[in-house]
């Protein structure tokens, strides 16, 4: 009998495929209540009120409370129900017939998606009644559908009763039903799926999990991804420091997050402590001169800490009407810089056609399509955009983090000076200039004048030969592989920001080979003089040099601590070559092996 009357559910509620890809997106709703199981739990006098009401369809709560009139909201004004004051009686009734009230005080209808909010007095007795009606609402996604399907996570924000719970019982419809991933549920009040064991059909294939208590959530949270496999995990009202932290773990064990957070804006959360973590976290970063210069700001600024936990963020201003940021990365540090960032408005018209644009209003062209206005910029991007930088003593300006702060960014544009070329050593143009991104310009200059090698850096893409850019950095930055591609530039990957990785990167691309160098300068492996570690590398350079490569036989090297042995393979690495860490501690040592 379940499985029969979900099969009619669906088969009745589900919008029609669009096939006409030239016709504007139009967004077909259809909406279900089960408004006959809300009234039956009512005392009969309101339930008779509601039942034949013209705005049946409008109606958003019913309010009972002890000793006053019953009340109806509806989406544009409130009534009275009845002029019979409500008696505890009255209050009793309705509590009889709905779920278990849980530890926040909601209880629920089974099998419907309806919520009823209990107030008590201080003795713990039910006093008032809040009912509020749950639609399952299909289509109501329409507008950011395409940003549902790219597997990024998405967080929702707006005022009550803007429609958060019921886009996020949609998306995960879509995403179990259309796009056939595993979907679970966090269902702290069972307001997403509905009261009772067997979830409301309108979740499509997603599983839910019941919460015991609304503090044990993100437990729960956790839970979902370690035990059942979820490609993706949907979260009602992320209110607490655990939840949000929890939010991240999922995040970075590589599961989409779909969530709502209490917070009318984004900017919201840059004030709000406890979830300020969602969008990054906000630290105190002191700036050199030069950095506060450039930028025009005090010396002690603002910044994000970490990458968001949510990649997109949705505005709910109106139930027609979302604000996006795609890169919450980049709004929260314009928001930071004092900056108002570009934000795309989706809405609906009165045609049901979803319409898109940039800050300002939509204007629509001659064939009856929306323009986009006022284009979103690239931004600039780089180690502060990346959430790294950490915070500086501002009383040590010496201090070797403080360089890194001065990433360049990217998308900027000097003067055009005619490039001076000189022949190389085998015929080739010299210098190579180069268009650094996410690399140290500290660690760059120091390998640069270290090694005299031939390079000069750019900021301007059109003036340079080649792209050097960090791999953690350069994977997500589609915009910049496929500039790089329009201007036939050659990317080449670092594999973190090291002496060693930015110079064998480097001699890669001049074609150097890194065994004719005179000498090699221990600087690079090394920022301390600490005798033993110079002694130790000073043992792999000649364990390389006069045996390794010259007779092509591997060398086991003296046992050495594990910070000591990661210099020693990185100085085998700069010449090409393999290790291993061999034994046990304390006699752990480096096999080096021929190339």
């Amino acid at each position: 009998m379940v499985s029969q009357n979900q099969s009619q559910f669906h088969q009745q509620n589900q919008p029609a495929p669009n096939h006409d890809t030239e016709k504007p997106l139009v967004q077909r709703m259809q909406v279900t209540d089960d408004l006959d199981a809300l009234l039956a739990t009512l005392p009969p006098a309101i339930a008779d009120q509601l039942r034949d009401h013209q705005q049946r369809g409008e109606l958003i709560e019913v309010v009972m409370d002890l000793g006053r009139k019953p009340e109806a909201r509806f989406s544009d004004h409130w009534e009275y129900l009845s002029e019979t004051p409500i008696t505890q009686e009255d209050i009793q009734y309705c509590s009889d017939r709905v779920g278990m009230f849980s530890g926040d005080n909601r209880a629920g209808i089974e099998r419907t998606l309806h919520r009823i909010s209990a107030m008590r007095n201080r003795t713990g007795e039910i006093i008032g009644l809040t009912c509020r009606i749950g639609r399952a609402v299909y289509g109501t996604i329409g507008m950011i559908r395409d940003l549902v399907e790219t597997g990024r996570s998405i967080l929702m924000l707006g005022r009550p009763g803007v429609g958060k719970t019921t886009a996020l019982r949609e998306i995960a419809r879509v995403l179990a039903d259309d796009l056939n991933k595993r979907v679970v549920i966090i269902d702290t009040s069972n307001e997403i799926a509905g009261d009772g064991d067997i979830p409301h059909p309108s979740i499509g294939r997603a599983r839910r999990m019941q919460v015991s208590s609304p503090e044990l959530q993100h437990q729960v949270m956790i839970e979902a991804v370690e035990n059942h496999m979820p490609e993706v995990i949907v979260i009602d009202e992320i209110g607490t420091e655990l939840e949000a932290l929890a939010a991240r773990t999922i995040a970075e064990r590589g599961v989409q997050l779909v969530g709502t957070a209490h917070g009318n804006r984004l900017d919201n959360l840059i004030k709000n402590p406890t979830l300020s973590d969602l969008i990054g976290g906000i630290q105190a970063v002191t700036l050199g001169d030069d950095e506060a210069r450039r930028r025009g700001s005090q010396k002690s600024v603002l910044e994000r800490k970490a990458l968001p936990t949510f990649d997109i963020a949705v505005e709910m201003l109106e139930r027609q009407r979302w604000v996006v940021h795609q890169d919450v990365a980049a709004t929260i540090d314009q928001f930071l810089r004092g900056q108002q960032p570009a934000t795309e408005v989706r809405a609906t018209n009165d045609q049901g056609e979803v319409e898109v644009y940039q800050q300002g209003e939509p204007s629509s062209l001659s064939n009856g399509k929306t323009q986009l206005q006022n284009p979103v910029v690239p931004r600039p991007t780089g180690l502060r955009a990346s959430g790294k930088m950490e915070p500086v003593d501002p009383n040590n300006s010496q201090n070797p983090e403080f360089e890194q702060m001065l990433e360049q960014s990217w998308q900027q544009f000097e003067e055009n000076t005619e490039k001076v070329r000189t022949p190389g050593p085998n015929g080739e143009d010299w210098p190579v200039y180069i268009y650094p991104y996410g690399i140290s310009r500290n660690l760059l200059d120091q390998v640069l004048e270290l090694l005299k090698l031939p390079v000069v850096l750019t900021k301007d893409m059109d003036n340079a030969d080649a792209v050097v850019a960090l791999r953690s950095q350069i994977k997500n930055h589609s915009k910049l592989r496929q500039l790089a591609k329009t201007k036939d530039l050659p990317i080449h990957v670092v594999k973190s920001n090291t002496l060693p990785q930015i110079t064998r990167t480097l001699q890669r691309l001049l074609d150097l080979d890194p065994t004719s160098a005179e000498g090699i300068d221990f600087k690079m492996f090394t920022e301390s003089n600490n005798e033993d570690e110079i002694e130790a590398l000073e043992e792999a350079r000649l364990a390389v040099e006069q045996i390794v490569i010259p007779k092509g036989q591997p060398v086991e090297l003296l046992p050495r601590p594990s910070k000591v042995r990661k210099m020693q393979h990185e100085l085998a690495e700069h010449y090409r070559l393999k290790t291993n860490s061999m034994g046990e501690e304390p006699n752990r040592r480096l096999r080096i092996y021929p190339a």
